[in-house]
């Protein structure tokens, strides 16, 4: 049987098509939904969103992020649908800092890249048309990362692994597709479900030539609970001309990536302030007591040792574009 052509969403004009009346009226809630939930930071939204998503029939809905990049997923997704609201930003301290970066010569590594949402963003033309890696362990996650990629055009490349401390292997586990959890890395037969993954570091890119030494580089880090492991196998590579940007938990009190990447590691930690406006250095984690105001999400914190990312980012404070 052949699958349903995608419904296609312009986000810049709202124009939706291909829908029936059903998914029509399906688009009218989602949307309404994120406006109304967005302002207590969408605790709720996934879920019903997940519900109504029951009542739809499977097909994809195309959105159209700007005119050289298109994302696609399942239609109803609750992560995902509050795209549909043209007012909501995904990580708007990420596309930020991607867009001010358009005229910079960088690699996007893209770890626990999900569908591809950023390696398709950046990889279009408003954005610079930069080199992306797409790195997601997820078979089910995968399969739709691959379905991106060639709808636009195969113009980033794909690795299905994990990211770690070291290679090996581990075993990935979970039901939403943006919440998967690593066990850890593990040798030999896993039980309770999930998968077993190939792991690699990220030094490991340098060593097997995927990129060099010596290259600019933004590091996404959505690894769901493994980020420090990736900071230390990312050592050599840190070195460089890099940035992590790593989610740092609402509901973890301790704020144990942010600590570690401050007290254990030679990198700048940078995050955004929503009461200065600024992306700023942080010498003291405190600051986070107070912006981290919502325990159900993630916050974007970012790392480097690199000058020359440091003075980018100084300019992106100086053009006051942090809205």
């Amino acid at each position: 049987m052949t699958a349903q052509a995608p419904i296609q969403f312009d986000r810049a004009s709202g124009a939706l098509e291909g829908a029936n009346l059903w998914e029509r009226t399906a688009a009218l809630a989602l949307s309404t939904g994120s406006k109304i939930s967005q302002h207590f930071s969408h605790r709720g939204y996934i879920y019903c969103a997940n519900l109504l998503r029951k009542t739809l029939p499977e097909r994809n809905i195309a959105i159209k992020l700007n005119a050289d990049a298109t994302f696609e997923f399942p239609y109803g997704d609750g992560y995902w649908s509050k795209l549909l609201n043209r007012s909501y930003h995904y990580e708007d301290e990420l596309e930020l800092l991607f867009s001010h970066s358009a005229d910079v010569d960088y690699t996007l590594i893209d770890c626990g890249a999900n569908y591809g949402y950023w390696s398709v963003l950046v990889s279009s033309a408003p954005f610079g048309q930069h080199r992306a890696i797409a790195i997601e362990p997820s078979s089910q996650n995968f399969a739709k990362l691959a379905n991106n990629a060639c709808v636009n055009g195969e113009r980033f490349e794909l690795m299905k692994c994990a990211i770690g401390a070291a290679r090996g292997t581990a075993h990935l586990t979970g039901t939403k597709h943006e919440a998967f959890s690593i066990a850890g890395q593990v040798n030999g037969q896993a039980n309770g479900g999930g998968e077993d993954v190939p792991v690699i570091a990220l030094d490991n890119l340098i060593d097997d030539g995927k990129v060099r030494e010596n290259g600019k580089y933004l590091i996404k880090l959505d690894v769901e609970g493994v980020e420090i492991e990736a900071i230390k196998g990312g050592a050599r590579l840190l070195q460089t001309d890099s940035v992590i940007l790593c989610e740092e938990h609402g509901n973890d009190p301790d704020h144990t990536v942010s600590r570690y990447i401050l007290e254990q590691t030679p990198l700048k930690l940078i995050v955004y302030d929503p009461r200065s406006n600024r992306l700023e250095t942080v010498t003291e984690l405190s600051i986070l007591d107070r912006i981290k105001v919502s325990s159900h999400v993630g916050y974007n914190v970012f790392g480097t040792a690199s000058v020359f990312w440091q003075d980018r980012i100084n300019a992106l404070n100086a053009n006051a574009r942090l809205q």
